[in-house]
């Protein structure tokens, strides 16, 4: 029961870095592409640093594997954004795409790695 409730805090921290980060790009691209105003960059910058906090959350022993196994969280979550936030549904190739990359998170995480 351990590894279940380690693993799903592991997802919870994974999922609120993703969103923090993919909010913080998003307003750089708000700004650019959108048209909107500078100030945007504020909360963008705050989310991005509160985004590298949260992955300093996760307990592994190394930051590559975090990082290695957030990019799969981050992929699905940016589908999750594109469909919640900029009202575009994933399609199929989306789908299968982010079940891969959470798959492969999966292995990362839950994987027997030799002990350090």
């Amino acid at each position: 029961m351990k590894i279940v409730n380690q693993t799903a805090l592991m997802m919870l921290i994974y999922l609120g870095a993703a969103v923090l980060e993919i909010a913080g790009c998003f307003a750089l691209w708000a700004i650019l592409r959108l048209g909107k105003t500078p100030w945007w960059i504020l909360p963008g910058l705050a989310s991005l640093l509160l985004f590298a906090f949260m992955l300093t959350r996760i307990d592994l022993d190394f930051a590559g594997r975090a990082y290695a196994a957030y990019g799969g969280i981050y992929i699905a979550s940016s589908l999750a954004w594109l469909w919640a936030i900029e009202n575009q549904q994933p399609d199929r190739w989306d789908i299968i795409g982010a079940v891969l990359c959470v798959t492969g998170a999966l292995v990362i995480l839950l994987g027997r790695h030799p002990a350090t």
